[in-house]
């Protein structure tokens, strides 16, 4: 009777030990097909199609906005964090090249274009006339539409970044993760 035992848990862990390798087998390759992704090279489909449905919405609600930036490179990246840090001017941002959900085709900027052309970045201006700020409008309409907005971030505010990132952290992204390449209806 010992015996049996012994010959069935050597069967057993010979078992595990099978699928076990399968598994991670199976792991290394997935691991190493994500690493082979290329970076996207322009804006998610459902990104693209959830930033017109912005302009539209709030056209729709008397505000003009400009999308001041989608995709990005690594190296333009790269050349916005140097910004007031080895090159002149204000930091405006935080992200070096690979950590901003701009690299992967997830994230746009905006500002509120003037009657006369020009654009600006005034977060209280009522252009419109409605008693809102035109800029909190965007925001919330692109908060409908399933953006997240840097506005409501606990540290450095970004109010003209909206992000849609599907659930992936930018480790993730790095590591190739990436959305389902689909259009929402």
């Amino acid at each position: 009777m010992k015996t049996l035992r012994t010959v069935f848990s050597l069967l057993f862990l010979f078992i595990v030990g099978v699928f076990l390798f399968i598994w991670i087998e199976r792991e290394i390759d997935e691991r190493s097909e994500r690493a082979a992704r290329p970076l996207p090279d322009g804006l998610h489909p459902i990104v693209a199609s959830k930033r017109d449905q912005l302009i539209a919405l709030a056209d729709d609600a008397g505000i003009e906005i400009l999308i001041t930036d989608g995709f990005r490179s690594v190296e333009e990246q790269n050349q916005i964090h140097a910004q007031g840090r080895t090159r002149a001017g204000q930091v405006v941002t935080y992200a070096e090249g690979g950590q901003s959900y701009h690299n992967y085709g997830l994230a746009i900027d905006f500002a509120l274009r003037l009657p006369d052309g020009s654009v600006v970045w005034d977060i209280q201006r009522d252009g419109n006339a409605n008693g809102r700020p035109d800029w909190f409008e965007v925001a919330d309409i692109a908060k409908e539409l399933g953006f997240e907005w840097g506005g409501d971030w606990m540290g450095f505010k970004d109010y003209p970044h909206l992000q849609m990132d599907f659930g992936l952290s930018i480790r993730q992204l790095q590591d190739g993760y990436r959305p389902e390449d689909v259009v929402a209806d």
